[in-house]
């Protein structure tokens, strides 16, 4: 039989905590192992504990959620993170998975999703909107075209340098990209090492979540 699924709990309300481990004790397969009630202690307890999936509170007190998702994922444990909020904007989706968040459950769902949202996340996909996502380039770039676009930065790119950047969010290969513009594929791969020096990425998939995070595609 497979092992249940570690889980630490951080969320700083003693009633949501009692209410997630009710929901998650009404099925096997899950075990939490932890839990915090601020964002230094959910950092504390995710780093003891080594759990699978981290359900993270995004507004947590001594540090907010997102920056104790930050810390966390730049220590050596591998849980994938899962956010707790009441409330949240696209801009602040579109943000937290950038940063690595797995997967975002709002508290009124709690109940019909929380289970369904953690095995999804387990086995490898993503929880966004109430459902499963695979691709998450994809749906990142239908999250901007529902969030309001600030004015674009373009980081010193060229036009013809954002023009790939967007055909690498749309998963184009070199081999497309020079069709389309009439270039050479070593061109292509020119335009590509400048635009990842100038945006600090170092592959294809880092460069379509920077652009779609930093608005330089314009949603369709």
């Amino acid at each position: 039989m497979d092992r249940p699924i570690r889980i630490v709990l951080a969320d700083d309300h003693p009633v949501v905590r009692i209410g997630v481990r009710n929901m998650l004790a009404e099925s096997e397969g899950f075990d939490v192992v932890g839990d915090a009630t601020d964002g230094d202690e959910a950092i504390t307890e995710t780093l003891e504990k080594q759990p699978d999936i981290l359900l993270l509170d995004v507004s947590m007190p001594r540090m907010p959620g997102l920056e104790a998702m930050r810390a966390v994922m730049n220590g050596p444990s591998t849980a994938k993170i899962l956010l707790l909020t009441s409330t949240i904007t696209t801009q602040q989706i579109i943000e937290a998975l950038h940063i690595g968040a797995r997967g975002i459950v709002l508290k009124d769902a709690l109940a019909n999703h929380l289970q369904t949202a953690i095995r999804t996340v387990h086995a490898g996909d993503y929880w966004i909107g109430g459902k499963r996502v695979v691709n998450l380039v994809s749906a990142l770039h239908d999250l901007m075209q529902q969030a309001a676009v600030p004015q674009r930065k373009t980081y010193g790119l060229t036009p013809r340098e954002l023009e790939v950047v967007g055909c690498i969010v749309e998963g184009c290969s070199n081999r497309d990209i020079a069709r389309q513009f009439s270039l050479s594929e070593e061109t292509v791969k020119r335009h590509l090492s400048n635009i990842f020096d100038k945006t600090g990425v170092s592959t294809r998939l880092e460069l379509a979540l920077f652009a779609i995070a930093h608005h330089l595609v314009a949603p369709q």
